[in-house]
C-alpha cells in the first residue's frame, strides 16, 4: 500500500470530529457552479455536498463508510455511494458537473483526469476545490508552532514559514481532455479556541498517522493556552478551478 492509499483511509477514524472540525467553503464559490446532474468525488461528511444539492441532483462517491453515513444525514437530498472512485463503475448517463472538494489529490494521478472526463457529457465541467493554509491570522503562533513540529515530526523542514495567498500556485492537472481552466480564489479567516484547533489538527491525515501525535498535540495545546490566550485565528485560501471537457477531441501537439 502506498502512502497515498494508506493516508486516505485515516479520515473515517473519527467521523464526528471530522464533521465538527473541518471548515466549510465560501458560499460565493458555489455561485460559479451549475448543472442539473452533479457527481461529487470524496464528499467527506458533506461540507460541500449540502450546498451542491441546492444546484442540482448530487451523486457523491465516498471511500469511508463512516464519513458517508454522516454525509447522508447532513445532506439527505444527495445520493451517497460508498466506493473507491478510482474503481467505481461510471453510470451510463453522464453528468453535467464533476466536483471534488479538498479530495482530488487523493485520487490516482494516472487516471483521475480521464475518469472525470468519461463521467461528463460533452461540454460538461470539472470543478476542483482546494484549501490552503496561508500567511495571516495569528501570525506569531504559526511561527512559534514550528518548534513543536520540529520537535515531534522529523519530516518538518526547519524554520518553515507560510506562503502568502498570492504565492500559492494556480494548479490543475494538464490534460488534453479539458480546456484551459479558470480560477476563482477566496481568502478568509476562522478563529479557534484551543480545543477547536486541536480538533481540526486531528482531522489531518499526517497528524492522525504521526507516531508522536499525542506529544505534538499536547505541545500545541500548551502553546495556545500559555502564549496566545487560548485562541488563534487561521487564514485560508480556497481555490476553485473549473475546466470544461473538450467536445472536439484533444488538441494536436
Amino acid at each position: 500500500m502506498t502512502d497515498r492509499e494508506r493516508l486516505r483511509t485515516t479520515f473515517g477514524t473519527d467521523a464526528a470530529r471530522y464533521h465538527r472540525a473541518r471548515p466549510t467553503y465560501p458560499p460565493q464559490l458555489f455561485a460559479q457552479l451549475s448543472g442539473p446532474r452533479i457527481l461529487e468525488i470524496g464528499p467527506g461528511t458533506g461540507q460541500a455536498t449540502l450546498p451542491l444539492t441546492a444546484i442540482g441532483d448530487v451523486t457523491a462517491v465516498e471511500l469511508s463508510p463512516a464519513l458517508a453515513a454522516v454525509a447522508r444525514s447532513y445532506a439527505p437530498a444527495a445520493h451517497v455511494v460508498v466506493a473507491n472512485f478510482d474503481e467505481w463503475p461510471l453510470p451510463p448517463e453522464p453528468f453535467d458537473l464533476v466536483v471534488s472538494a479538498t479530495a482530488f489529490h487523493w485520487l490516482d494521478p494516472a487516471t483521475r483526469m480521464a475518469r472525470c472526463a468519461a463521467a461528463l457529457r460533452p461540454g460538461g465541467a470539472l470543478a476542483v476545490i482546494s484549501t490552503h493554509h496561508v500567511a495571516g491570522g495569528t501570525e506569531q503562533f504559526f511561527v512559534d508552532v514550528q518548534k513543536c513540529y520540529e520537535r515531534w515530526d522529523p519530516a518538518t523542514p526547519p524554520n518553515l514559514r507560510l506562503s502568502k495567498g498570492d504565492d500559492i500556485p494556480r494548479e490543475f492537472d494538464e490534460s488534453d481532455l479539458f480546456e484551459e481552466p479558470e480560477f476563482h480564489r477566496y481568502e478568509w479567516e476562522q478563529a479557534y479556541d484551543t480545543e477547536a484547533y486541536v480538533d481540526l489538527l486531528l482531522t489531518y491525515s499526517n497528524h492522525i498517522a504521526l507516531p508522536a501525535r499525542d506529544q505534538l498535540i499536547a505541545d500545541i495545546r500548551q502553546l495556545i493556552d500559555t502564549r496566545h490566550g487560548g485562541r488563534v485565528t487561521k487564514r485560508y485560501l480556497t481555490q476553485l478551478a473549473i475546466a470544461r471537457v473538450r467536445t472536439a477531441g484533444p488538441v494536436a501537439s
